[in-house]
């Protein structure tokens, strides 16, 4: 897969929740590392992270600290990301980014290897990973868009507190705590609480009505599937799950698609397992996708009223949905030549 040339590394926000599952999976998927770089803000620098065996100096994310990188993976907010991507570019090295900065930039491609690889050639420097609601809903997508065109999609998400990082799995390990004790502890990141309860915003609210974490998922999903007028329809609800993101899609297609039939375009893609025998109640839950790289589908069925089919699909929103994202596309880069 990789050429015999090894790959120097950086990692920027090597600390936080994203950025430990992606040192993990480079070690994992044994990526060609020569070197290492992990970086952060300056209230970690001087701590370490594990890597094949060593504890390695976290340092401080800055523009020198990029000198002779090959591939800076971006797990940190995006200021940092908007600051400093530019300047991994600046001095020949790639930068992927996992944050909501560079994602709807002309000038940048958002790539899910799996669904659009080819866009990775198109890079400046910099590289978009898409939202880790957005790569899960894509995933699901593409296969059926492959089969019988695609005309619409009616999105409802269900997602885990981990995709608001390491603080949302704090906030609701608290309220947890809280609720056992018989006491009540005050929302802080959510806009309620989250313990025993589901709230119908991801993120903030825009003037319209809609989330930003909604808007992402429009927008991404068009830019990805290179299908700009794409009529998606999205409700994003955090849920008192710590890890995988769920989504129910009802999906219009151009051409009428069987169920048995989307299950096989299903089956047969990269990346995506399915998981579906009603007869067992057999479908796919977070639980069953925690710590995989694989989306699982299931509940495949033709809506009642409609040509349109439903169906389900849970995605490990910490990797597949953000750290495995981020090292696919620098294996991708990898196997078209751009490194190396």
């Amino acid at each position: 897969m990789y050429r015999s040339k090894e790959v120097r590394i950086g990692v920027v926000g090597a600390t936080g929740a994203v950025g430990e599952v992606l040192l993990r999976l480079l070690e994992e998927r044994d990526f060609p590392v020569s070197e290492l770089r992990p970086l952060a803000s300056g209230r970690s620098a001087g701590s370490t992270v594990p890597f094949r065996g060593e504890a390695i100096e976290v340092g401080v994310a800055r523009p020198e600290s990029f000198e002779g990188l090959d591939v800076v993976f971006f797990a940190a907010t995006g200021e940092l990301s908007l600051e400093l991507a530019p300047e991994v570019a600046r001095r020949g090295g790639i930068a992927i980014d996992k944050s909501n900065t560079w994602r709807m930039d002309g000038s940048v491609p958002l790539v899910v290897p799996e669904v659009n690889p080819e866009a990775v050639d198109q890079h400046s420097g910099i590289i978009a990973c898409p939202n880790c609601t957005t790569i899960g809903c894509v995933m699901a997508l593409e296969p059926i868009r492959r089969a019988a065109g695609l005309k619409s999609a009616v999105v409802t998400t269900l997602q885990a507190v981990s995709g608001a990082g390491r603080d949302g799995l704090e906030e609701l390990q608290a309220q947890q705590v809280a609720l056992a004790n018989g006491e009540q502890s005050e929302p802080d990141l959510f806009a309620a609480p989250i313990a025993n309860n589901v709230i119908p915003l991801c993120e903030s609210f825009r003037d319209d009505g809609y989330s930003t974490e909604e808007v992402k998922l429009l927008f991404e999903t068009r830019k990805i599937m290179r299908l700009p007028d794409l009529d998606v329809a999205m409700t994003c609800v955090r849920v008192p799950v710590p890890v995988g993101h769920s989504i129910a899609m009802l999906i219009e297609t151009e051409r009428p698609l069987d169920p048995a039939k989307a299950r096989a375009a299903l089956s047969a893609f990269p990346g995506v397992e399915v998981i579906d025998d009603p007869a067992r109640a057999h479908f796919p839950t977070p639980a069953d996708v925690e710590g995989r790289d694989a989306v699982l589908v299931g509940r495949v069925r033709r809506d009642l009223g409609s040509d349109r089919l439903w169906l389900w699909s849970v995605s490990d929103n910490l990797r597949k949905g953000a750290a495995t994202n981020a090292v696919q596309v620098a294996e991708l880069l990898i196997e078209r030549g751009h490194i190396g």
